[in-house]
């Protein structure tokens, strides 16, 4: 419970002080597609869905968890990143050992940031990640400088299309998690892009005929990645949208 409450805290403190600041602008409506941690089904599914739609997503990896083996789900290897990008899809962090920031000093968090460049160097040749994600969606206000620093943007967990004035440190997101009835209605969310454009971000984890509590089926993100298609809506990694706008400004 208390958890809970310091991470509504949070999120209330980073609505309410907004960091640095790019410009959402754009009369096409944007919708990307992220998987958090990376689940083998990310991969085997959700890459294969989005590129039979000629769209690529991103993906954030913790590198500290490659390979692991849960009850429920079976995280990517050091192949299946290289198979990502190979396949043109993006790279994000997660942090190396997937640890809640409100929980790492600046020199923990520092000493993590560098160790999951360091290991994602060595798997997947090119730049180091430009692009973040909170694990757990749980921000912290005192590490948002360097943040900033280091990274294009920070994918948050507040709901909500990215319109105007936006915080890149803490991009607004909607989750594709169970229950499954709840990804149906987010097509409501991307008519609403359609009717006033912005920047939509979805965020899931496997996708599974029986999906993990964070999870949905193959068969409702296809129908969801389908619907933004055929609505007219232009499918980017968040680093191509970033750019987008800058070249927008």
């Amino acid at each position: 419970m208390l958890d809970a409450l310091a991470h509504r805290i949070a999120n209330q403190l980073l609505k309410r002080l907004p960091g640095p600041q790019i410009t959402v602008g754009t009369g096409t409506p944007i919708v990307s597609f992220t998987f958090d941690d990376v689940p083998d089904t990310a991969l085997s599914a959700g890459a294969r869905i989005l590129e039979a739609h000629e769209a690529r997503g991103t993906f954030y990896i913790a590198a500290g968890l490659l390979g692991r083996e849960e009850a429920d789900r079976r995280l990517i290897g050091a192949e299946g990143c290289r198979e990502l990008a190979r396949r043109g899809h993006e790279i994000g962090c997660h942090t190396f050992a997937h640890g809640n920031l409100r929980d790492l000093s600046r020199r923990e968090l520092t000493r993590d940031l560098d160790r999951n460049r360091e290991a994602l160097a060595e798997i997947v040749p090119g730049p180091a990640p430009r692009n973040f994600a909170y694990p757990y969606n749980s921000a912290a206000l005192r590490h948002r400088p360097a943040l900033s620093q280091r990274f294009r943007s920070a994918r948050g967990g507040v709901t909500g299309i990215n319109r105007g004035p936006t915080d890149r440190t803490y991009l607004r997101s909607f989750p594709l998690q169970q229950p499954e009835t709840s990804v149906g209605q987010l097509h409501a969310v991307i008519d609403e892009l359609v009717r006033a454009p912005g920047w939509l971000i979805f965020f899931g984890h496997d996708l599974a005929e029986t999906p993990t509590p964070y999870g949905c089926t193959p068969q409702s993100f296809e129908a969801l990645v389908r619907h933004a298609r055929d609505s007219g809506c232009t499918i980017l990694t968040i680093d191509q949208a970033l750019d987008r706008f800058a070249a927008a400004a």
